[in-house]
């Protein structure tokens, strides 16, 4: 049997607590008509800096800005528990662009311990500042896959004091702990899912959708960049969470906040999907 769901208005949501916060609700005001007929919605975009306000969003982006900085305001603004909540407890869809990868990740290293704290969600383990100071900062023009993006319509990416992705960690017992035991290196927090579909969206593997290769000129004039290895990860996916190295939100192209204002309408439907049959059965 086809069930008709309701076509509500949407509400996303950008932590407003330092950063780049206002080019973010731009871009997503920009991207959001271009969305296609069967993904067509209302959509409120809500500066958010509050729990009230959070708890109105059905998806969040977490921008690029100083992660530290928005870590301890969080903390001081009732808000980091919270967040941690809408993200790995709801699972909710949540997106973050440089320093808001480095808080949705599990493990985060160049950190000491007391320094900040991590909301998680990603289990990955980032390296901070990796591509070294602001005055290393660079662009490059990449083909972003997920973007379904021919090689004549690439994307500029923006590098500004940029993590990259340096290991993908499973589920299995006892990460966390070993993750404990690396120098500098700190750890979000373990939370349960609430429900079966958010169990579902844990469950996901870390995907990689983007990578940079070390061998981008760009790269090869950073006398900071340490990688030895061939590429370096520069945006994953772990269900409904999201992150990336770089800033969109710093370019006038609005292509991936269309993608993920996409993402996030099927992660609602899905939602109204689960809910309605939990009220049937």
């Amino acid at each position: 049997m086809t069930v008709t769901l309701p076509n509500p208005s949407i509400t996303v949501g950008v932590l407003a607590l330092q950063g780049a916060f206002s080019e973010h609700v731009q871009l997503l005001r920009a991207a959001s008509p271009s969305l296609p007929t069967s993904q067509s919605q209302t959509f409120r975009f809500l500066e958010v800096r509050t729990p009230d306000e959070l708890a109105q969003c059905d998806g969040l982006i977490i921008p690029g800005g100083e992660s530290t900085t928005m870590s301890l305001v969080a903390a001081r603004s009732g808000l980091l528990e919270p967040l941690r909540d809408f993200v790995k407890v709801a699972r909710r869809p949540t997106w973050g662009t440089c320093a808001g990868l480095i808080l949705l990740a599990e493990s985060a290293n160049r950190t000491k311990k007391g320094g900040q704290e991590l909301i998680g969600g990603l289990d990955v383990r980032v390296n901070r500042n990796h591509f070294g100071r602001q005055t290393e900062s660079f662009q490059a023009n990449l083909n972003l896959p997920f973007l379904e993006s021919s090689k004549s319509d690439l994307y500029r990416c923006v590098f500004i004091r940029a993590p990259v992705v340096e290991r993908l960690l499973s589920h299995k017992k006892g990460v966390q702990e070993g993750e404990l035991e690396r120098d500098d290196t700190i750890v979000a927090p373990s939370k349960t899912p609430a429900d079966d579909l958010a169990r579902r969206e844990l469950e996901h593997e870390v995907e990689v959708m983007a990578t940079l290769s070390t061998d981008a000129k760009a790269l090869q004039e950073n006398q900071e960049h340490e990688h030895p290895g061939a590429e370096d990860i520069i945006a994953v996916r772990q269900g409904n969470v999201f992150g990336c190295s770089f800033h969109p939100e710093l370019t006038n192209d609005p292509r991936i906040h269309a993608w993920w204002l996409g993402e996030v309408v099927q992660a609602v439907e899905r939602r109204q999907q689960f809910e309605l049959a939990h009220r049937k059965s």
